[in-house]
């Protein structure tokens, strides 16, 4: 059983495993569950942490657990008489979590595991005060009002089910929505809250439209692939890796494996392995050209991910090929504000933008603009691509005042949609720390590109090209405000990153030794400024015209240590 390799030194959990395999029932599921041995922990953490792997090897529990639920529920309806009812539960929250719950207010919360609730106030308030004790986090005393009526998820009183029949508890099913009502201070403990909760209707107009929108956008024809979905979405792409690892050594049909493949390559694509997401990618397309007709729907997301890729590459002419393909098949199958075709406009002026044809990109992302602006909710986390795109195209043409409101809506959405540590969080921090960087609100543009940095640090691998950027991007704030034994060890860092990653005569290597050439010369290091200065030359005398200004810039600046050194 699967569960024996993590307690294989541990007799007791051992033995319960024994006695799960033999005597397991179906309707026994709330037994097992609120018992307090490994099943608990387990599917607890599998759920906070989206382990797949664990998932899928609970997913019976996990079934019988809410079928369970689910029946109880409908059991005890009547005894509530149609009258609403309070609940409570306290537990911990980060602080930054309570941050985002308090900008939410009125808005909708989600728990992502079965919930427990109690009858007893003074039991849950002694939850919520036990989590004083580490100082990064608030005590929360949630007060839930259910009105049976109109419920939108199964709950129910476990007592008579339970492990523990003495415990007055209320289980919900996973995923229980509530809406946020009044956050109030208890008492003068400024960590110490109470929240009140509405458990939502199934008639709920945000919850059905939102409940719509993520439907349509995670797809997926099975439970797994949708919760392999999920996990790209949230940006989990070591665990969704190891979703698709798994059910590869399952049956499955050659549709199946395509859609894996597909989903490994997004994986390598968003870990910055372009090769194999290409490859990965491929065999998608190979198994399509077998099994379906040329105009099929599915060649234009295999068409746009490959394209992307070479996008990222930045091998713009094969990736405007491939892109235009997607466009011309979303064209002809698609109403003209459909989602997908907003996404294909904003990847052809992507390309464009990387050109520096921005008058081409700024059209082709307000055309994906006006479609999501019209088919989406304000605070959808498609629209970001849009804002983001438009506010980097007034960034390129130097209208900066014009990106900045762009950039900040994109992270109003992502700070409220996604998890902290979320990749596009670092993005959206940088593109808005390049801006104050341009505006020379040096101080302003350190902290986002630090903010940056927290996150990249935690998710990518130690040689990303993108770690590279956020490094230079730093040193050259330091740089800029005369710190420059603070710039340096930064450069240093993205020229390692670069000098591993890059070709010997690649121009970025040339920044990097230029830049560290300038710090040096700065602090009066000329011999080492020479030293740098001369990789610059090396590189750029073989890739650059030899009447280029960028050679101007460093003769002169080789010039000027030669001058200080009295040369």
């Amino acid at each position: 059983m699967y569960y024996r390799k993590f307690y294989h030194d541990n007799m007791a959990q051992l033995n319960i495993i024994d006695e799960l395999e033999h005597t397991y029932r179906q309707d026994k599921a709330l037994r097992w569950y609120t018992r307090g041995h490994f099943i608990y922990e387990m599917l607890n953490r599998a759920l906070r942490t989206l382990d797949a792997n664990t998932i899928i090897n609970m997913g019976f529990f996990i079934h019988d657990l809410h079928q369970q639920i689910k029946e109880l529920h409908e059991q005890q309806l009547s005894n509530y008489q149609d009258k609403p009812f309070v609940v409570y539960r306290g537990q911990g929250l980060k602080k930054t979590d309570f941050d985002k719950l308090k900008n939410t207010n009125g808005g909708l919360m989600s728990f992502n595991n079965f919930l427990s609730t109690s009858n007893d106030r003074d039991i849950s308030f002694m939850f919520a005060e036990s989590a004083l004790e580490n100082t990064d986090m608030m005590g929360i005393l949630f007060i839930i009002t259910i009105d049976p009526r109109v419920s939108s998820t199964p709950f129910a009183s476990i007592k008579e089910a339970s492990y523990f029949k003495t415990e007055e508890e209320i289980l919900f099913s996973m995923h229980a929505v509530f809406r946020i009502g009044a956050i109030k201070q208890m008492g003068n403990n400024d960590q110490l809250f109470q929240v009140e909760l509405q458990l939502t209707a199934d008639d709920d107009e945000q919850l059905q439209r939102l409940t719509e929108c993520i439907s349509e956008e995670i797809g997926g024809n099975t439970g797994w692939e949708r919760l392999g979905n999920l996990l790209l979405k949230t940006g989990h792409f070591d665990e969704a890796e190891e979703l698709y690892k798994v059910l590869f050594k399952q049956p499955s049909s050659e549709n199946n494996k395509a859609v894996y493949y597909n989903q490994l390559g997004y994986v390598k694509h968003r870990q910055g392995n372009y090769e194999q997401a290409i490859d990965y990618y491929t065999k998608t397309c190979e198994i399509f050209e077998k099994n379906l007709p040329a105009n099929h729907p599915s060649f234009a997301n295999a068409y746009n991910n490959v394209g992307s890729v070479y996008d990222n590459m930045g091998e713009y002419s094969k990736a405007l090929s491939f892109y235009e393909k997607t466009r011309q098949l979303l064209e002809k199958t698609l109403p003209a504000n459909y989602p997908d075709l907003a996404t294909s406009y904003n990847n052809i002026g992507s390309v464009y933008d990387n050109l520096g044809d921005y008058v081409k990109a700024l059209s082709f992302y307000e055309k994906a603009l006006g479609i999501q602006e019209k088919a989406l909710p304000e605070n959808h986390p498609s629209l970001t691509a849009s804002y983001n795109n438009i506010g980097s195209v007034y960034v390129h043409m130097k209208e900066y005042l014009k990106a900045l409101p762009f950039h900040e809506k994109v992270l109003r959405i992502s700070e409220k949609t996604l998890p902290a540590n979320h990749p596009d969080l670092a993005a959206s921090y940088n593109n808005i720390g390049t801006v104050y960087y341009n505006t020379e609100e040096y101080s302003k543009a350190l902290s986002f590109y630090e903010k940056t940095l927290g996150i990249q640090e935690k998710k990518l691998p130690r040689n990303h090209p993108h770690l590279a950027i956020s490094y230079d991007n730093i040193g050259s704030v330091y740089d800029n405000v005369g710190e420059h034994s603070k710039a340096l060890p930064f450069y240093e860092k993205t020229l390692e990153i670069r000098e591993k990653t890059l070709p010997a005569n690649d121009p970025l290597l040339a920044t990097s030794y230029n830049n560290i050439g300038l710090v040096y010369y700065n602090m009066g290091e000329y011999s080492k400024a020479l030293s740098f200065y001369k990789k610059t030359r090396r590189i750029l005398e073989t890739t650059l015209p030899a009447n280029d200004s960028l050679l101007a810039t460093l003769y002169n600046n080789i010039g000027s240590v030669y001058d200080s050194m009295g040369k």
